[in-house]
């Protein structure tokens, strides 16, 4: 077999993980509202705590991952079928306990199978790319992100498309999800070797690296922005722009373009550097994003424009980023997994900040959702929050990446 030969393995196996991430989030809350009554309150204080946990988790499946390392294809394969049967268990099984706790026990064993195996997979991909020619990182992270952003663009309407043709469209996602498993375990199934590579550095050698410590810093901050837009993007859809029912086409839209764009930037950083050209995506995304602030109510059109542009510029993110930090990680850390152990973390965290500091904010300036009417100043708050304060957490990611050397990675 040729080297590379196997890279559309990874796109199926991001799509896998992608598809348990971000679209959870959107359809696992309205599913158990309609089917069981559950209040979203109580949701949104479930999906936080499990938020929290996830963060606090990251580091120790980080070391996990690393202790079964020689027996990584039996540990994913544990951890795929683990995410599956939950998956399942949410939304095609009748709760066996009270639905509140059934939704909390079962997102539990799927974020945190989701965790181990993203960063078992970020981990080998460290080792995929020392194996391709030229610039391995950079070839493996086109391949993967993109099929991590197809991935998402296809749970994010699979539910909606289901429900024309079933009158049980998630669990039909559902089980959709587990034979997307099964075809991905057995399309990377000789892709988990760790032969060669050597014992375990911890967490000492990567937080003990300058260069490593500031990707980590650049990861974390160059988050935030998203972080802070995912939290308000339903709210400033509904209430700013005033399109309800238009946030999940919109959402679309946003994923489709990071998934067209994102081997466009990898092309480009291997012709003139993923520093550059990434430093350039962060520039667009700004001038892109900032027009959020001249929207008003039947603005849509204009957003979605809007959200082309920024999702292209989002591809670069989630492409050259990780490549970046995967390189220096080839360097100081060889078996990887701890060290995306940490770089899962500190962009989750940055979800759980956003999480626990924005909605309050809107709240005490009388916001409400799904009110007709919200008060003039909350809704500028809004506009604030969601557009002005991702792009000046934007100009400190590129102040940050502009000061910072990249030759060792």
């Amino acid at each position: 077999m040729q080297t590379g030969a196997r890279l559309p393995s990874y796109s199926l196996f991001a799509a896998l993980l992608a598809a348990a991430g971000l679209p959870i989030y959107i359809h696992a809350p309205k599913f158990y509202v309609d089917e069981f009554g559950v209040s979203l309150a109580a949701l949104g204080a479930v999906l936080f705590g499990l938020r929290l946990l996830d963060v606090v988790q990251d580091p120790l499946l980080g070391r996990l991952a690393e202790k079964t390392r020689h027996h990584r294809g039996a540990a994913v394969l544990v951890g795929c079928v683990v995410m599956a049967g939950a998956m399942l268990a949410l939304f095609a099984l009748p709760p066996l306990l009270p639905p509140l706790i059934w939704f909390g026990l079962t997102l539990t064993f799927v974020f945190s199978a989701f965790s181990f195996l993203t960063i078992n997979f970020y981990a080998q991909g460290v080792i995929k790319a020392d194996s391709l020619p030229g610039q391995g990182h950079l070839r493996l992270a086109r391949w993967r992100e993109s099929g991590a952003l197809v991935g998402v663009c296809l749970a994010s309407v699979a539910p909606v498309a289901l429900g024309a043709m079933t009158d049980r469209p998630f669990a039909g996602f559902a089980v959709g999800f587990a034979v997307l498993a099964l075809a991905a375990i057995v399309a990377m199934r000789s892709e988990w070797s760790t032969a060669g590579v050597g014992a375990s550095t911890g967490f000492g050698a990567v937080l003990k690296d300058p260069l490593a410590r500031r990707l980590l810093l650049i990861a974390m901050v160059n988050a935030a922005p998203v972080a802070v837009s995912s939290t308000l993007f339903l709210f400033f859809v509904e209430s700013k722009l005033q399109a309800p029912g238009f946030e999940g086409p919109l959402l679309l839209v946003f994923f489709l373009s990071a998934a067209v764009a994102a081997p466009m930037w990898g092309s480009l950083a291997e012709r003139f550097g993923a520093r550059n050209v990434l430093l350039l995506a962060m520039v667009l995304a700004i001038a892109a994003f900032g027009l959020t602030l001249t929207l008003g109510p039947g603005d849509w059109l204009l957003f979605a424009a809007i959200c082309v542009a920024s999702g292209a510029t989002l591809g670069a993110d989630l492409t050259l980023l990780p490549a970046i930090f995967a390189s220096r990680m080839a360097q100081i850390s060889p078996s990887a997994a701890e060290g995306f152990g940490l770089w899962s973390f500190v962009s989750k965290l940055t979800l759980a900040f956003a999480a626990v500091s924005l909605l309050p904010i809107l709240e005490r300036a009388g916001f409400e959702s799904g009110a007709a009417v919200n008060p003039p100043e909350a809704l500028a708050l809004l506009t604030l929050l969601y557009a002005a304060v991702p792009c000046a957490l934007k100009l400190i990611a590129i102040a940050l990446l502009a000061v910072t050397d990249l030759k060792g990675a």
